[in-house]
This record gives structure tokens, C-alpha cells and sequence, in this order.
């Protein structure tokens, strides 16, 4: 009999792969497979991935789809004649029509069939800077997690809210069991902010206490229940603001009996107070409040989020801390997922003082400047005027500027381009830039267009140097990627280095010595992108000054970028930025979508970041508009279990 069965499953399982394996490949892939072969391999082959790409062993449409966002570079270059590169035979018109072609029906009926898929967002621990806030807003009591904890890896572009790489090692789980008893030592050290904790204190009095006790002495009457009773009116509702929704019931009754025990336990006078703060203590090591969890639905389809859970994201976004007691009633009361109820808690939001957490968090991990905050990238010998408080002042002066961009100006392109910027008295004599008085960063205006912008913001000019001088390629690439987002490929292996000790030597023109660098055939093409937006930059010393001149030889601060512009100096460049305003809404929508919901942008995504993008060009890059436009976005108030077979089948076919 088990032989017949097991006879019976092998025919089947044969039957089966066999109808998988003669399932005819499409028109669309046989042709792309043949046009690769014939024009990319030689190139972009695993034994040689020219740039990091590798395009041959096509076995299917699930590989494609795959690395959608790679074929729609390779598509685009093709389109705009940069693939294959002059040194190679160029495709034939009629070529190049069905790779575009081929490319474009794979990619469109993945697409089609992945329609309506929000993806797929882990649970995640709170950043260091959500832990800080979401304790303020719980306790009361400032407590700075970054200089506490270990620090987190780097991940999801560049964020440190992305939920794959929010890891919790046992050294970190120790530390947050001795943050929690600091905190509230610290809260009950102080008696305004416990009292804020624990409004009504609950004491006996000596004669309850003496008939508490000689009810004991002839029955089981426990003195604790009273207590219990008064206790609960606390913590409930400080369990349910931890955990960012109301407490189920299997949840409340360990709390209690916590309590209870602690407090039965305990013969100090204080008892009440102690038996509540190692309550406390523990919810503030709970999952439910270091994580930010979200019910899964076991249906195998996408799901809206809960009113609380869509709080808990827009928060988090936003503040970077857990919702207010406003949103926290209207996810209770109101259907946060009504477009007119959830615009006008981000416009609410947007003007409340917590969103310059956004503005501090994102923009500064962004442009990548967090470093600066606490370090020094430069070598103090070289540039000693680089002290620690003008350090903090163009810090500052990336925050402020872009909360202004956000909640004032209204327009994101002003971080590309505008005629004023943030700076207290040392920062603008640092700058050259008469008239300005006091410690306090404030709005100035500019007499002419070098500074407006980040690109001349004395944070990124430095972050984008080498400690001892500046680096036109790393200043190019950075425009590259966090402005325009069109990266240009690894260096190769043999690329090399400039001649660092003549670059070194503090009137060096850098631009000579990158001449003769790039003059490599293996180098060009890379540099060939970089260099031209770097040398426009060259005006800018390591630490942001502004200089006409290597010693006596004038920079030379023109160039001519590849897709033909010749400009003159940081304004004409950042002129020419402007009118790449589509490559730019690309990037400010990838960087935002990312930081929002907590994970890369996939290939399922790109209708809704079309939709970003649109908005962007379509609302003169609006500040205000487009965060509307992603908090509705579906990914942002939906999700997808693991138990999605229909969206898995498109990537592994």
C-alpha cells in the first residue's frame, strides 16, 4: 500500500514538473536573452561585472523582475544612447527597439500582476532617537539613548530607522534594562515629573494600616487590594501610551499582580511609589513598547492597518515619538483612514514644535552630516578653526534651514537653490558674511547665490572632504546620488589614488592632479560624471570657506557636464540642478517613502512612487502636498504578510 502511495506521489510530482518545465518562455524573454548576449556580456558577465552589473544567465522572468530597478536603468541607458559605451559596437536601431521593447513588457506584466501589493514591513525596534523621545513624551525625563546604547549599523538608505537592520544583542537588552531603572530613578527623584506620573499617591494611613494588619492576624483580607484598585487608574494608562494602543485584558493582569507582589512585599512607607515604578520598569522593557509591532492578518491578501497602528506610523514619521493624546483619541473615535481626518492631523502635526525632530533626523542622515554632531571629520593641525561649537553651528544650520524649507517656504527645490540661509555670529564670519550678531541661528538673507542651498552649506562641503582637503570626485558623487540620484558605477579594481602627498600640500590644485588621474581609460567614464560637478565646487575649501585660489593659482571652478551645460561656479551649477527637477523628485521621494514606512523602495513600488514624483512636479515641489500625498499612499496605510503567495509567485517564477 505505502508503495502504491508513494508510487502514486512520484507520478504526480513528475506530471507536475513536467507541465512546469515545457510552460513555453515568452516572445519578450527569448529576444532580451539573444540582445544581451549580443551586446551586454562581454561586459556584464559574472566573470567581468563592469560597474558591479551583472546581465547574463537570463533563465527567467522572475530574474528580471527581480532586479526591476536595475533593467530600468539598463533601459534607460540604452534610450539615451550611454549603453553600449563608445569603446564598444553600438546597437542597431532596430536592436535597440526590441530590448526597449522586451524590457518594457516583462517589467510592465509584473507590474500588472503584483497590482495592489503594499509590500512587506517587519516589526521594528525604536531608533535611538524614537527610544529618547517616546521616554519623554511616557516619563517626562530626558534621556539621551545615543550616547547610551551601542550604536546601530547603518542601513536602508542611509536611515536608522530601517526596520532589517534594528537588531537587539544581548548587551543592548542589558543596557535597556539599566536605562529603565535610571529613567525612573531619575522621574522619581523629581517630584513634579512623578507627580505628572502618578497624580493621586495612595498612602495608608496609620490606623487603616493597623486594622490592615490585625485583619490579616484572623483572615485571608489582603491589604493590597485597595491599592491594586488605585494603582490601576496609573498604569493602565501608562501601559496603554507605551504600547500605543489599549491594553488587552491578558495584558492588564500581570500588571496588577506585579504590583500586588511588589507591593505585599514591601514594608517601606514608600511602598506604593516602589511597587509602581518596577511596574513601570517593566513595561518599559516590553516588546510592545522597544518594538513597533503590527498585527498580522493571516489572509493571504493586503490589509488596512489599524486606526492606531496608522497613528503609531504617522507619528513615528513625523515626531518620532508615540501619538499625542489628540491622535491617540482620534484613532480611537474617527476613522484615520478618511483622507479629510488624516490630512488634517499631518497638517496639525507639521506645525507642532515635535516636527523639527523630522527635520533634525532626516535631513541630517540624508546629506549625511549626523557625524558632525559629535565629531570632528578634519584634522584639527591643518584646520584649527574648526572648533566644536562652529561644528554645532552647521549642524544647526541644516536643521533649521530645512524645517524652514518644510513648514515656511513650502518648496523643496529651495534645497537645491535660494537667496537666504540659517547662521548665528560665527558660522557667517566663518562664511564671510558681515552683520550678523549673537549665538542664536536665524534666517539671513544673501546677497548673491553661492551659499543658498545645501551645496553650499559648510556641513556638506566638509562632510563631502578628506580631513586635510577637499575631494572634487566625493563631492560630485554625493550630488550624483543625493541629488540626482544617477550614481556613477564602482571604481575598478586597479583605479588607484592621487598622488596623496602632492595632494596633500595645502596649495595643491587638485583639479591637475584629477586630470592626470582620469586620463585612464578604466577611469574615465566614472570621473568623466563626478568630477565636472565636484570642480564647480572647488571655490569651497575642506571646511567651507570660500577661496578664489590654490596659493597663487586661481581655481578654475567651470566645466562642461556630460550632458552637455558649461556653468561657472557653484550658482550656475546649482542653476543647471534645477532643471533636473524630475531626477530630483525621484530621489526626495525614494529617500522620504523609505524613511516613513521603514524599507527599501522595490520594484512593486513604482506606481506609487510615480504618484510621489507627480505630485512633486505637478504642486511646484510642495512641501505640505506631498507628505499628504504619502501618508495616503497605500503602501504607507497598508500591508502584506508573509502568507501573500499571489505577490511571492511574481519573483519566483
Amino acid at each position: 500500500m505505502l508503495k502504491k502511495v508513494r508510487g502514486a506521489w512520484l507520478f504526480f510530482l513528475c506530471i507536475s514538473l513536467s507541465a512546469y518545465a515545457a510552460e513555453p518562455e515568452s516572445e519578450a524573454l527569448k529576444d532580451l536573452r539573444l540582445l544581451v548576449e549580443k551586446h551586454c556580456v562581454s561586459c556584464h558577465k559574472e566573470s567581468k561585472m563592469e560597474g558591479g552589473v551583472q546581465l547574463d544567465g537570463i533563465d527567467s522572468e522572475g530574474r528580471i523582475t527581480r532586479a526591476g530597478h536595475l533593467w530600468m536603468k539598463a533601459l534607460k541607458q540604452v534610450q539615451a544612447g550611454e549603453m553600449p559605451p563608445q569603446s564598444e559596437p553600438p546597437m542597431s536601431m532596430d536592436d535597440q527597439a526590441r530590448f526597449i521593447k522586451s524590457i518594457n513588457e516583462i517589467l510592465a506584466k509584473a507590474l500588472k500582476e503584483g497590482a495592489g501589493n503594499p509590500g512587506r514591513v517587519v516589526a521594528r525596534r525604536l531608533s535611538h532617537d524614537e527610544y529618547r523621545y517616546s521616554v519623554l513624551s511616557l516619563t517626562g525625563v530626558d534621556f539621551d539613548a545615543k550616547a547610551y546604547f551601542p550604536a546601530d549599523g547603518s542601513g536602508g538608505a542611509g536611515f536608522d530607522n530601517f526596520a532589517r537592520t534594528m537588531f537587539l544583542t544581548p548587551l543592548k537588552m542589558e543596557r535597556y534594562y539599566e536605562a529603565a531603572e535610571t529613567i525612573l530613578d531619575k522621574a522619581y527623584s523629581d517630584k513634579k515629573v512623578w507627580r505628572q506620573l502618578v497624580p493621586n499617591p495612595y498612602k495608608e494611613s496609620w490606623w487603616q494600616a493597623f486594622v490592615n494588619w490585625f485583619l490579616r492576624l484572623f483572615s485571608d483580607y489582603s491589604s493590597s487590594d485597595k491599592a491594586v484598585t488605585e494603582a490601576e487608574k496609573v498604569i493602565v494608562p501608562f501601559a496603554s501610551k507605551a504600547y500605543r494602543r489599549f491594553l488587552k485584558p491578558e495584558e492588564k493582569e500581570p500588571l496588577l499582580d506585579l504590583f500586588r507582589k511588589v507591593y505585599e512585599g514591601t514594608e517601606d512607607e514608600t511602598r506604593y511609589d516602589i511597587a509602581l515604578k518596577e511596574t513601570f520598569k517593566t513595561v518599559l522593557l516590553s516588546p510592545k513598547f522597544l518594538y513597533r509591532i503590527e498585527d498580522e492578518q493571516p489572509l493571504g491578501q493586503p490589509f488596512a492597518l489599524s486606526n492606531f497602528e496608522l497613528a503609531n506610523r504617522l507619528s513615528y514619521f513625523l515626531w518620532s515619538t508615540l501619538p499625542d493624546q489628540e491622535l491617540f483619541e482620534v484613532a480611537y473615535r474617527e476613522n484615520l483612514h478618511n483622507p479629510a481626518v488624516l490630512n488634517k492631523q499631518v497638517k496639525r502635526m507639521l506645525r507642532d514644535p515635535k516636527a523639527k525632530r523630522f527635520s533634525e533626523s532626516f535631513a541630517t542622515q540624508w546629506f549625511g552630516i549626523s557625524k558632525l554632531k559629535d565629531n570632528s571629520p578634519v584634522d584639527p593641525e591643518r584646520y584649527p578653526e574648526f572648533t566644536p561649537s562652529l561644528r554645532k553651528a552647521m549642524y544647526q544650520e541644516m536643521v533649521e534651514y530645512f524645517h524652514h524649507v518644510l513648514t515656511s517656504s513650502h518648496n523643496f527645490l529651495d534645497l537645491i537653490d535660494s537667496d537666504y540661509t540659517f547662521l548665528n555670529e560665527e558660522l557667517a564670519k566663518h562664511y564671510g558674511i558681515a552683520g550678523v550678531e549673537g549665538e542664536q541661528m536665524r534666517k539671513v538673507p544673501l546677497q548673491d547665490r553661492t551659499r543658498g542651498g545645501v551645496l553650499g552649506m559648510g556641513s556638506v562641503l566638509t562632510a563631502t572632504s578628506l580631513p586635510i582637503r577637499t575631494s572634487p570626485v566625493l563631492r560630485g558623487k554625493w550630488v550624483l546620488e543625493e541629488i540626482l540620484g544617477t550614481p556613477a558605477p564602482p571604481p575598478p579594481p586597479d583605479a588607484g589614488q592621487l598622488p596623496e602627498q602632492e595632494a596633500a600640500a595645502e596649495n595643491a590644485s587638485i583639479r591637475d592632479l584629477l586630470v592626470l588621474h582620469r586620463s585612464k581609460p578604466d577611469c574615465m567614464s566614472c570621473h568623466k560624471k563626478m568630477d565636472p560637478v565636484g570642480f564647480g565646487l572647488e571655490n569651497f575649501d575642506a571646511v567651507g570657506r570660500w577661496r578664489t585660489s590654490y596659493g597663487d593659482q586661481p581655481i578654475v571652478a567651470w566645466d562642461t557636464l556630460p550632458s552637455g551645460e558649461i556653468f561657472r561656479g557653484p550658482a550656475e551649477l546649482k542653476k543647471i540642478l534645477l532643471t533636473k527637477e524630475e531626477n530630483f523628485a525621484r530621489v526626495l521621494a525614494e529617500k522620504m517613502f523609505t524613511y516613513s514606512i521603514g524599507r527599501s523602495v522595490e520594484f512593486i513600488d513604482e506606481p506609487y512612487m510615480k504618484g510621489l514624483v507627480d505630485n512633486l512636479l505637478e504642486n511646484d515641489f510642495h512641501t505640505e502636498k506631498f507628505i499628504i500625498e504619502l501618508v495616503n499612499s497605500y503602501p504607507f496605510r497598508y500591508k502584506v504578510n508573509d502568507g501573500t503567495d499571489k505577490f511571492k509567485s511574481i519573483t519566483k517564477k
